[in-house]
């Protein structure tokens, strides 16, 4: 099983289709996005396809994974239990943001409150719901994130299992990640020059 890869690591080559994991609020849809600019390919945000009208699933999103990931060049998160495998299979790079808990968690809650005070519009015409969800919903995004802050890591155990030779480059903050941005995956192609 190939070893995990930090962000001074090179890589075996150039990425083409990234999945980037991460629990909630670690900052993988800003990572996949940068990733996506640096490789100049498609960034395909997973919630956008995910979510419909009033928080709904989209009937369509199984088939809009489908149809992207046979694309040559994408960039997206590893969300979403239905089609985690498919991500997978797919990839040829994964990275796992895993910033500290503590980060994670300030950076969601914080989201939550800014998207909640500002009203902000999200996928589909949808809205954070009222604060008192927090308390109500065991499901609200805030307390999914801490209920499940260690899945990622046992996600991957698993996938490193099924796919040994899967390159995984795992990031445990923002100056990482700007350093393996701005470093290894920026030299792929030329790994061992």
């Amino acid at each position: 099983m190939r070893a995990l890869l930090s962000f001074d690591d090179a890589l075996p080559s150039r990425p083409s289709r990234v999945v980037v994991a991460g629990t909630s609020g670690s900052g993988k849809t800003t990572l996949s996005a940068r990733i996506g600019r640096v490789l100049g390919v498609e960034h395909v945000e997973i919630d956008a396809l995910f979510h419909g009208p009033g928080w709904t699933p989209r009937p369509t999103f199984l088939a809009d994974v489908e149809e992207f990931t046979t694309r040559p060049g994408w960039v997206t998160e590893w969300q979403y239990s239905s089609a985690r495998d498919l991500l997978a299979d797919r990839c040829d790079l994964m990275v796992w943001l895993d910033p500290p808990h503590t980060t994670a968690m300030r950076q969601v809650t914080a989201r939550t409150l800014r998207r909640r005070a500002r009203r902000e519009v999200l996928w589909n015409g949808n809205v954070e719901p009222p604060l008192r969800a927090f308390v109500t919903d065991r499901d609200h995004v805030v307390r999914w994130a801490w209920r499940t802050r260690h899945a990622t890591a046992e996600r991957l155990a698993r996938l490193r299992v099924l796919r040994p030779a899967l390159p995984v480059v795992r990031l445990r903050s923002r100056a990482e990640a700007d350093r393996w941005l701005s470093g290894p995956l920026t030299r792929t192609g030329d790994a061992g020059t």
